[in-house]
C-alpha cells in the first residue's frame, strides 16, 4: 500500500491537480492532509479528484466552515491532532509543530505527519519517526509532498516540478 502526505495546499489547485495525477498514476491508496487546505473550493477540489480515504486535520490558515469536511464521505476529519492505526503501524496527525507532544498523548506513535512549517523534513528522533511533507501550495520553498510505501516501509519526499 502506497500513501501519499500533503501539506500547505494553501489553495494551489494547479499543483494540487498535479499531485492528485501523480496519486492516480502511482496508485497513491489514501492521502493525509496536514492542514491549510485553506479554503471550501480547495477542499471540495480535493475530495472529487481524490475518491479514496483522505485524512485530514485542520490548520492553522483554514477558512472553510469546521462541519463542511463532513459533506465528503471519502474525508476522515479529526480537527486539530488526529491518530489512526494503518498496516500495524501507529500514525499520528497534526499541522503545527507545537501540537506534537499532544498527538503523542493521545496514545503511542510510530510516525507522525505535520506540516505548517512549509519544509519537508524526515527525522527519526526518539523512536518516533517525523514526516513533514512540505507545502504543497509552494510557498516560501518549492511544493515538495511525501510518499510512504507500507511495504518497504521507506518514506520519500518529492519535489514536485520533478515528477
Amino acid at each position: 500500500m502506497k500513501i501519499a502526505i500533503i501539506s500547505d495546499i494553501h489553495d494551489n489547485i494547479v499543483n494540487l491537480k498535479k499531485c492528485l495525477a501523480y496519486c492516480e498514476a502511482s496508485n497513491i491508496e489514501k492521502i493525509f492532509c496536514c492542514g491549510d487546505v485553506t479554503n471550501s473550493e480547495t477542499l471540495k477540489f480535493l475530495a472529487d479528484n481524490f475518491q479514496k480515504e483522505i485524512y485530514l486535520v485542520r490548520g492553522n490558515m483554514e477558512i472553510f466552515e469546521e462541519d463542511e469536511p463532513e459533506k465528503y464521505k471519502n474525508i476522515i476529519y479529526s480537527g486539530r491532532i488526529a491518530r489512526f492505526e494503518l498496516a500495524g503501524k501507529k500514525i499520528g496527525l497534526c499541522h503545527e509543530p507545537f501540537l506534537l507532544d499532544y498527538v503523542l498523548k493521545k496514545g503511542e506513535c510510530d510516525i507522525i505527519f505535520y506540516g505548517h512549517t512549509h519544509k519537508p523534513w524526515i527525522e527519526k528522533k526518539n523512536n518516533y519517526l517525523f514526516i513533514n511533507p512540505g507545502t504543497l501550495g509552494a510557498v516560501f520553498q518549492k511544493a515538495t509532498f511525501a510518499v510512504w510505501n507500507l511495504e518497504e516501509d521507506e518514506p520519500e519526499l518529492k519535489i514536485l516540478e520533478e515528477i
